[in-house]
């Protein structure tokens, strides 16, 4: 039998596993449920959501939600939608300010264990190529263009998403098709999903 989110959720809460590496005390941030339908997994917390302790409270969390077609309170409500980034933990910021890369320690010890305590997920969204290539089982093409041009392949279970970042704005620009064609369908996907668990 598997184990119940919830457990799993507080052990992954306590984690310390890279404790001497990061530059301030760890702090994981994911939110779910055993009964979520949903499963959002992003890259790892920034700086906003590590002072937070809530996911996605920034910006990329207004895009995410626009691109989701959902509410705040949807987006939040643990019964409906886990969120299980990467990298559990903020892994710091490199020399020109930007968010360090999720801990590689991270993902081994929590994404496995995460992903089995989620019965009831039937439709997962894969946030950056971190996400990608963790979860797409070789269906991470060299390039997150290249990988999310192919969503076809994976929807309606899984939809591989550019990370929902201002610094992705000329990629959004660069790839009309993205909001023209991927958007509409994970819109419909995400609220046929939330209106059955109604």
């Amino acid at each position: 039998m598997s184990e119940r989110f919830e457990a799993v959720a507080a052990e992954a809460r306590a984690c310390r596993i890279c404790a001497e590496r990061l530059p301030h005390e760890p702090r994981p941030v994911l939110r779910g449920s055993s009964k979520a339908r949903i499963q959002i997994v992003g890259q790892a917390p920034g700086t906003r959501v590590h002072a937070s302790g809530k996911p996605f409270t920034d910006p990329s969390g207004d895009r995410l939600r626009a691109w989701m077609g959902v509410s705040e309170a949807e987006f939040y409500d643990e019964t409906r939608i886990a969120i299980t980034p990467m990298g559990l933990c903020f892994p710091g910021l490199d020399a020109k300010g930007g968010d360090l890369p999720p801990r590689k320690e991270c993902a081994p010890a929590w994404q496995g264990r995460l992903r089995a305590a989620l019965p009831e997920v039937s439709c997962m969204l894969l946030v950056g190529a971190y996400a990608q290539k963790q979860w797409l089982a070789g269906g991470a093409t060299k390039t997150l263009t290249e990988t999310v041009l192919q969503w076809r392949r994976h929807a309606p279970d899984i939809f591989a998403l550019p990370h929902p970042s201002w610094r992705n704005n000329a990629w959004l620009k660069r790839n009309p098709w993205f909001e023209n064609e991927v958007l509409p369908a994970l819109k419909l996907r995400v609220r046929s999903i939330l209106d059955a668990a109604v």
